[in-house]
């Protein structure tokens, strides 16, 4: 069951972000031409990445429906929707007429459907984190938790290289009909990932608390574990770091430094690809070491190399875009996408765990969608990259401050999590508490995955 729910986190989150960084990499290469024509090119830029942007707003609101759903519902019914929602938005872009056929209806349209998709992004990584995590073994849950964020790698993978045959495209057909099909390749993504998810068992940590589920979880969520809350929002902010690279970096190589579109698609590909590899290693050290060395040495990382990474950009050094993008993204934002999942998770007790992690991500990803927007009008020249870094920089010092703060929680019983008592002694993991697995009662031998 631990790698089965893993695989189905894996899948289902991979097909999910491919549909929402398709967007992405639309905003930062053809929306401000299609949907913001009558704007100046930086203003165009600008209004293009902030339609990115929007749906991060309508993250929160959907973090607080969609976790009191998961809550007092279950998780699986929570990720069947947020399937189902994201395809059916993410299809419909690619049907929006122009800014040149309908005028300043086409950019309202675009929103609207943004932030749909902000909504069902809302309820995605939460689920898919608890479903995954309440499945998984007490001593290995940071690995097993680890395998949403790989798939989210893997969505920007696809997304990324589902644009680089369209971006090859002469300009004008690029404009008219290539960007479309990226989006159009999104019902397939709904067929086969519904079909997935609708085999997933609900975990047995929700079966159990069915007779004790709260009215209103937020509101317990708010009572007991407010503080946890605000330090999950405060360390989500490092997603900064992730909307930077691939949303304003992109826009700032293609089109403020003037380099080619491909190979700066590429850097994308590649440093995702190392994030695949990574991810799981680092999230499995994290079950030996703790999460908070883990994650906050991912945070400094991230903090040094954003200097160097957009310096190479504006010299137009293409070896040095691919050494340190993959080192950057690749290598150092894996610290912590491979362990945020569990590290957060864990913060809370089973009852408002998906309340918890969805509000705490979605409020601190919703600051994060608007870094895009915010580093453009900071820079907006080929020289003024600096002050993008040192932005950068600042968010991820505060997302280490955050972690910094929190409980460490690698080798506490998964029983025990989200404990309101820290006063008294907590008890280390045995294989009995391992075995439990959130209380199933089976055994899990390790579930014929070896450790990282």
């Amino acid at each position: 069951m631990p790698r089965k729910a893993a695989l189905a986190a894996w899948i289902g989150s991979a097909l999910e972000y491919y549909d929402f960084f398709i967007y992405g990499t639309a905003a930062a290469l053809v929306f401000n031409k299609v949907f913001f024509p009558a704007s100046s090119p930086a203003t165009g830029t600008l209004l293009a990445l902030a339609t990115f942007g929007v749906g991060y707003l309508a993250r929160p609101v959907g973090a607080f429906v969609l976790g009191h759903v998961g809550d007092r519902l279950g998780r699986k019914k929570v990720l069947v929707f947020t399937l189902l929602l994201m395809g059916a938005t993410t299809f419909l872009v690619g049907c929006l007429p122009t800014y040149a056929s309908v005028g300043v209806l086409a950019p309202v349209l675009l929103v609207v459907l943004r932030l749909l998709q902000g909504l069902s992004a809302a309820g995605e990584q939460a689920g898919a984190n608890s479903m995954s995590m309440e499945h998984a073994p007490a001593d290995r849950r940071g690995y097993y938790t680890s395998f949403t964020l790989s798939g989210t790698q893997a969505g920007q993978i696809l997304a990324t290289a589902a644009f680089l045959p369209i971006a090859a495209l002469p300009q004008d057909q690029l404009l008219t009909w290539g960007w479309r099909i990226p989006f159009w390749c999104s019902a397939v993504v709904v067929i086969v990932g519904f079909v997935i998810r609708r085999k997933i068992d609900e975990t047995p940590v929700f079966e159990q608390n069915k007779a004790e589920v709260a009215k209103l979880p937020v509101a317990v969520l708010f009572r007991t574990h407010w503080r946890d809350v605000l330090r999950v929002i405060a360390a989500a902010t490092i997603a900064s770091v992730s909307t930077i690279f691939t949303v304003y970096a992109l826009s700032y190589a293609v089109n403020t430094v003037g380099l080619e579109r491909g190979p700066i698609l590429w850097v994308g590909v590649l440093a995702n690809v190392a994030a695949l590899l990574a991810i799981p290693f680092l999230a499995g050290l994290s079950d030996r070491i703790g999460r908070k060395p883990v994650f906050i040495a991912g945070c400094l990382g991230c903090a040094v190399l954003i200097f160097p990474y957009l310096w190479s950009i504006s010299d137009g050094s293409y070896p040095l875009i691919f050494t340190l993008g993959i080192l950057l993204f690749g290598v150092a934002y894996s610290g912590v996408n491979g362990v945020w999942p569990s590290f957060y998770g864990e913060m809370f007790s089973a009852k408002v765990r998906l309340s918890g992690m969805a509000i705490g991500t979605q409020i601190g990803f919703a600051i994060a969608g608007f870094a895009p927007s915010v580093v453009a009008a900071i820079g907006s020249g080929k020289d003024d990259w600096l002050g993008v870094a040192v932005f950068t920089a600042a968010v991820c010092l505060l997302s280490a401050a955050a972690a910094f703060t929190a409980r460490e929680t690698y080798d506490v019983p998964t029983e025990d999590l989200g404990d309101q008592n820290p006063g008294q002694p907590r008890r280390r993991k045995t294989n009995a508490a391992s075995s439990a697995v959130a209380g199933s009662g089976s055994t899990p031998a390790r579930s014929g995955i070896s450790k990282t």
